[in-house]
């Protein structure tokens, strides 16, 4: 597996080359870069704009596999108002698009938000008819889209998931499965056997149950929440996943960053056997 971090784990105001060199030296082989809607890069770069960052990660030694972008929670693909929804599309264009240029294989979306006013089965079939046709863009492209398992009341169950992506049907559209996301509902071993060759990429984070709360809050430092990482582990090796682990470490500290960054490096260097 190849150890990556997610840009998003640093301070507001790292640069992309400030992070690249942090990550560097903190053992990591990548760096997720994300899609902002202000920043080095937006739905308004260019692939030529954002080569430069390709040209610099290869001159440090690190790889670029996953793109992520947030813009899925402002303007999901799919969800009640049309003009959003036709904005969100856009997005889900727009970051295949740059993940091409910086050699990315796997771009993070958050396809839709169920909502009292957006019910649960349309959502369902806007997802599947949505992404049904995304799949061949992505597939020209080369770049897999990874919907990912986010507290958006959407995709409940490892089971369900797997048939929404069955659903869906393209090679090219698969799950960008977040290991801490379930932990509050369920168990992240058994979403991977079910989820199997689905899974794009994976995102590390550990999260602490206490008295059934469940907010930002209560994710913590990796080895220090519940997740059970033998199993994830021996769950992965099951189904003979060998892709990208991103740890998503969010909020980064206030003070002295890198140091999240340091500790972060030496338990996924536990966690993947190499410590």
């Amino acid at each position: 597996m190849m150890k990556s971090i997610s840009f998003w784990s640093f301070p507001a105001g790292t640069s992309i080359a400030q992070a690249m060199q942090m990550a560097k030296d903190a053992g990591f082989e990548g760096i997720e870069l994300t899609v902002e809607a202000e920043g080095e890069i937006t739905a308004d770069s260019s692939p030529d704009e954002v080569k430069r960052f390709k040209d610099m990660a290869e001159d440090m030694g690190l790889q670029l596999a996953t793109l992520a972008s947030g813009l899925g929670w402002q303007f999901p693909a799919c969800g009640p108002d049309p003009d959003i929804s036709s904005q969100g599309v856009d997005t889900v264009r727009k970051c295949l698009e740059l993940a091409e240029a910086l050699g990315a294989k796997t771009i993070l979306c958050v396809p839709c938000t169920v909502t009292e006013d957006y019910a649960y089965d349309r959502a369902y079939e806007d997802v599947v008819n949505t992404f049904s046709a995304l799949g061949s863009e992505a597939a020209e492209a080369g770049v897999c889209i990874g919907l990912e398992n986010v507290w958006n009341k959407f995709a409940l169950s490892p089971l369900e998931f797997a048939r929404l992506i069955d659903e869906i049907g393209q090679e090219y559209v698969g799950a960008y499965f977040d290991v801490g996301n379930v932990v509050i509902s369920g168990f992240p071993h058994h979403w991977i056997r079910i989820l199997g060759q689905r899974i794009k990429a994976v995102h590390f984070k550990d999260f602490r149950v206490v008295a059934w709360a469940g907010t930002v809050d209560n994710f913590v430092d990796l080895l220090e929440g519940n997740v059970p990482w033998d199993a994830v582990m021996e769950a992965f090796g099951e189904i003979g996943y060998d892709g990208p682990v991103t740890a998503e470490m969010m909020p980064p500290y206030t003070h002295y960053p890198e140091r999240l960054l340091e500790a972060t490096s030496r338990s996924m260097d536990a966690i993947l056997g190499r410590g």
